[in-house]
């Protein structure tokens, strides 16, 4: 199965999704392959909140980092909007800042 790659207008998307939401403006997005992760912190030594898998053209999967490290599926999958809004009711410790 091909992969399909996070577009830059996925990144913009994400910006605006959560800079137009008052308490989101630390998170920030990057793409690399098929991934969307939104970091938050410094560049260079960025905190992962959490990542989108691109599966399909429009189905995202939500992954979450571990304490190992690793990233782990949390069994969310749905078009990369409704993740988000998912994110905002369901799992909201996974956007708030951390030190």
């Amino acid at each position: 199965m091909p992969k399909f790659a996070a577009e830059p207008y996925d990144v913009e998307g994400t910006h605006s999704f959560f800079h137009s939401r008052k308490g989101f403006q630390h998170l920030r997005a990057r793409r690399r392959g098929e991934f969307l992760t939104v970091v938050s912190g410094p560049e260079r030594d960025a905190i992962n909140h959490f990542r989108l898998r691109r599966v399909t053209k429009q189905w995202w999967e939500l992954e979450v980092p571990t304490s190992a490290g690793r990233w782990e599926q949390v069994g969310l999958r749905a078009n990369r909007m409704e993740i988000f809004s998912a994110l905002l009711t369901d799992y909201p410790w996974l956007l708030a800042p951390r030190e």
